[in-house]
């Protein structure tokens, strides 16, 4: 695409966001909201929209190759992200739940899905691209060097008894000596065949005719059969039930956009070195053609404020009566001014418009502030002690307000992104909304805007040097003229000495961030402990590359897979408000946990000016049955956001840095190196057991609870700037002791197993990811049911299974079935639904799991006594079931006669079923009549299984709806 197609789309982006932030900021004090689902709707809606102004935003920073340009939409997209952010934040707040549905969002305002799937930004990457091109061959030497390059981790094999061995040799000797008696008796009935056709041919003459007619009768078929396939298969691409032959080859147009994309990449790193030689040049330039005259006129404003502060008002401007300042006037001030220190601001605070009085009551306001400090700090340690006696009040305060509030209403928090959007909105309004770019066509820096900035920076350097000249002159001119001393200024921050003269540093230098204190005895003298020490010595004896080099020498520094998070693949809830309405929790999809990474540790991750602003996330916890994609996502983290991947499993630490100095140690290495080098995720696998209730006798040795009173302060270290993140994975939260769990996973996203639309994905990108074909591949839906309760690992452990080279091979000939995929998934013990229960059960027991059923439970109670106050709401109820349930029949019935009219066809009645399906979700049926269209469905076809189960779906739905219309 052109330059002219990326700036059409960046003004609409813009366009859309003003929109949006006249709507935020337009009622400055808006009144609480009482009503929540009114509160979710607008702020769901604010989502959406900044998530399609997001997607436009990063694909104009990404193409666009105006190097000026990208700094406004640089930080106009920053300030979205932060924004995204915050809302989620609200969201979570305000619902008790980590996923959220807008199904009916996107069907009002006419999206798809993908509209808001949260992108990663590519200039994550793309701008430390050589450093970690440069950090992966350090990590590559040092592995080489210690010898762990070529250790590939061990796969998981299966131990064999006895028995089972002596078993599968019985079986292939069984197998072989059938083979060599089968082609034994192949050979004889050959043979036998062979002289029955020779002694009924012997006496007669061949028939060429019918030997031709034969040949005739076979050509045709097979000619036949093959226009049949092709008629079935051209029939089945029209309606959209098989992809064409060329849907998954790389076309021309295609090839060439991504050219023109890697093009734009190198003319926007060509202008980007030209920008930033042109910002040096045109400074010097500056600085050498403008300089000397900025430097004059400023000595002039100072002397006339010199002049005008000393002289009398109805002299002030005359230059001529310097001279006779001394004996003949008397100065307004008193004397003359103090020139401003550098800390104040310097000549600025002259430059401001303001009188001399003025400046002059500035200035001793500031000294008596500076000496009210003084004074004030003997006085802290006595108001310290009542600090803390009225924290405890204040907490109690604190929670009397929320209390308070949540009676009043809702209302949004303030945000720290919407200033800055508002700044990078109206710096766009300023400067590119009207610009006049035809003489720019290859879209390179603009002078004048360099200009601007810069002589504003060479005016500020002038500035520094006037000041220190004029300083000088300002001296040398009391000495002259009132003979005054130079008066000691106080400095704002002096360095405390000690009775020897030594500085002592502040104490909060002395402090360490792992608890490390100095003890100080009642003489006053201070001794260091050991772990101060140990600490003292990582930090300033070693260096970041000693250090780098020992935890990859350790195992504790791995190497992340290169996975991205968009090959986590997964569908989006179409259902999720629509059940919600109902009172149905739906289990999140795969799509929904996909976002949460992105939300909450990709973009943080990405952009430092987003961590340290947006809500802070510290640890994250997935949580979700074997195979689900737990460690894939924690790799898919570092790939997308450049992190290095620190590994403190407990099965990984086990007998390294012993004891507690040693595990002192450890943590100070990984984590100086982590936040030196930040981005960094530390991931910690089956985290559960570092919170063992009991541990269990045969990992007693293991110590698997070491971590256990070390990971609270961790995260207390940490602070907004530091750019760690902690990522917990389980299998078994539920072994864990609940209270210190979730102390340290406050953001906990549980993983389930994948739903059927997500299952239907997977198996077709399995299959065309492992050299398979969807054209002749097995009916993935098919293979989607049946795979139900299978989790994303038994399903590319089946595909990589039986598609093996020799297989791939064999598929022109012999294509895929769906038996063979269920025989080798088969083999493998699915998630049972005891399973599942136990992590919901474990769920509704964590913090947010606890407020949601609250809030759920209070919102019951209202609508029961609602009803109760209502005299005839069981009959309403009762006349309205009875209505539901006529209105149901009727629906049925006309199904019922449309498939019959549409026998003869099968698309016709796929589409029909399609049409009835929200209606039968949104309906009560009876189970009478569901069973009685799935038989009829059946006998017509076995190719309609997909619809019998989508009828036998709403048998639950339908006997609870019956019991409801019996007892309201």
């Amino acid at each position: 695409m052109s330059h002219v197609t990326y700036n059409k789309m960046w003004a609409e982006a813009q366009e859309g966001l003003n929109n949006l932030l006249q709507t935020e900021t337009e009622d400055k004090s808006p009144k609480p909201l009482k009503d929540h689902p009114i509160v979710f709707q607008m702020l769901a809606t604010f989502y959406v929209k900044y998530v399609q102004i997001f997607h436009n935003l990063e694909t104009a920073y990404d193409q666009i190759v105006h190097p000026q340009k990208r700094l406004v939409i640089r930080q106009v997209l920053e300030g979205v992200m932060g924004r995204i952010l915050e809302l989620k934040n609200e969201m979570v707040e305000l619902e008790n739940s980590e996923f959220h549905y807008f199904d009916d969002i996107l069907q009002d305002q006419k999206l798809c899905p993908e509209h808001i799937e949260i992108p990663i930004p590519r200039y994550f990457i793309k701008e430390k691209l050589k450093v970690l091109k440069e950090r992966e061959k350090i990590l590559a030497q040092i592995l080489v060097n210690a010898g762990l390059q070529d250790i590939e981790p061990k796969k998981h094999i299966k131990v064999m008894t006895f028995e089972e061995a002596i078993r599968i040799i019985q079986i292939s000797e069984r197998a072989r000596q059938g083979r060599l008696r089968a082609e034994f008796m192949k050979q004889i009935y050959l043979e036998e065949k062979r002289e029955r056709q020779a002694r009924l041919h012997s006496g007669k003459s061949p028939n060429l005719d019918a030997s031709a007619v034969c040949i005739q009768k076979v050509w045709r078929g097979y000619i036949q059969m093959k226009r049949t396939e092709k008629i079935r298969e051209e029939e089945m691409i029209f309606l959209g039930m098989s992809p064409p032959p060329h849907f998954h080859r790389i076309s021309a147009s295609l090839m060439q956009a991504q050219r023109v994309e890697a093009m734009r990449c190198e003319v926007q790193e060509k202008h980007e070195e030209e920008y930033k030689k042109a910002l040096v040049a045109i400074k010097n330039r500056l600085r050498e053609m403008e300089g000397p005259d900025i430097k004059e006129s400023l000595q002039e404003q100072i002397r006339q404020w010199f002049i005008e502060c000393r002289l009398p008002p109805q002299n002030q401007g005359s230059l001529e009566l310097v001279s006779v300042i001394k004996d003949e006037f008397r100065h307004i001030t008193g004397k003359f001014p103090d020139y401003p220190d550098e800390e104040d601001g310097g000549s600025i605070v002259i430059f401001s418009q303001k009188t001399p009085e003025q400046v002059a009551a500035e200035l001793a306001a500031k000294e008596e502030e500076l000496q009210k400090k003084s004074k004030d700090k003997g006085k802290k340690g006595k108001k310290e002690k009542e600090k803390k006696k009225k924290g405890k009040e204040k907490g109690k305060e604190k929670q009397e307000k929320k209390a308070n509030e949540e009676k009043e209403g809702w209302k949004m928090a303030p945000s720290n992104f919407l200033p800055i959007m508002e700044e990078g909105n109206n710096w766009y309004k300023d400067v590119w909304q009207h610009r006049e770019e035809g003489w720019n066509f290859h879209q390179e820096y603009d002078p004048e805007l360099v200009k601007e900035e810069k002589r504003k920076e060479v005016k500020e350097e002038i500035r520094v040097q006037v000041d220190e000249l004029m300083r000088q002159e300002l001296k040398n001119l009391k000495l002259a003229v009132d003979r005054e001393k130079d008066k000691k200024k106080r400095s704002g921050k002096k360095d405390k000495v000690s009775h020897a003269g030594l500085v002592i540093p502040p104490a909060q230098f002395l402090t360490q961030k792992w608890g490390y204190n100095l003890l100080t005895s009642r003489s006053g003298t201070k001794t260091r402990t050991k772990s101060f020490a140990v600490e003292d010595y990582i930090k300033n004896a070693r260096t970041i590359d000693s250090l780098y080099k020992e935890l990859v020498e350790g195992g504790l520094l791995i190497k992340p897979k290169t996975v991205k998070l968009s090959d986590y693949v997964g569908e989006y809830s179409y259902l999720g408000t629509t059940l919600r309405q109902v009172d149905i929790e739906p289990m999140p999809s795969l799509a929904d946990v996909r976002q949460l990474i992105a939300l909450y540790g990709i973009l943080p991750l990405g952009s430092q000016a987003l961590h340290e602003k947006s809500p802070l996330v510290k640890a994250l916890l997935l949580a979700g049955p074997a195979g689900v994609g737990k460690k894939m996502l924690v790799h898919a983290l570092c790939t997308e956001t450049g992190a290095n991947l620190f590994n403190l499993s407990a099965s990984n630490i086990a007998g390294k840095y012993p004891g507690k100095s040693g595990l002192q140690m450890l943590l100070n290495m990984v984590f100086k190196v982590a936040k030196q080098l930040q981005p960094s995720v530390v991931w910690i696998g089956n985290t559960e057991k570092t919170f063992y209730k009991k541990v269990p006798k045969a990992e007693k040795e293991m110590e698997p609870k070491r971590l256990k009173k070390n990971l609270p302060k961790i995260l207390k270290s940490l602070k907004a700037e530091d750019r760690v993140l902690i990522v917990g994975t389980t299998t078994r939260p539920f072994d864990a002791d609940l209270r210190p769990f979730c102390k340290v996973y406050k953001k906990i996203i549980l993983i389930p197993r994948p739903d059927y639309a997500s299952r239907f994905a997977l198996w077709k990108h399995i299959i065309l990811q492992n050299g398979g074909s969807l054209s002749k591949s097995p009916t993935i839906s098919c293979l989607a049911k049946m795979s139900d309760g299978f989790t994303q690992g038994h399903i590319i452990y089946a595909a990589q299974t039986i598609l093996s080279e020799r297989r791939i091979r064999q598929l022109n000939r012999k294509p895929l079935t769906a038996v063979e995929l269920m025989g080798a998934l088969a083999r493998q013990d699915p998630v049972y639904k005891e399973e599942e229960d136990m992590f919901k059960a474990w769920y509704a027991k964590t913090p947010l799991g606890k407020a949601r059923a609250k809030a759920l439970m209070e919102e019951s109670g209202v609508q029961t006594r609602a009803c109760a106050q209502c005299p005839d709401v069981h009959t309403v109820q009762r006349e309205n079931g009875l209505q539901r349930r006529h209105q149901a029949d009727e629906a049925f019935q006309r199904l019922a006669d449309k498939i019959t009219a549409a026998e003869q066809s099968k698309a016709k009645v796929y589409v029909v079923l399609a049409n009835f399906q929200l209606f039968f979700q949104q309906k009560s049926i009876t189970t009478k009549k569901i069973e009685t269209l799935g038989m009829y469905v059946q006998k017509k076809s076995s190719k309609y299984s997909e619809a019998i189960f989508l009828l036998k779906n709403c048998q639950v739905k339908v006997q609870r709806d019956s019991r409801q219309y019996e007892n309201p």
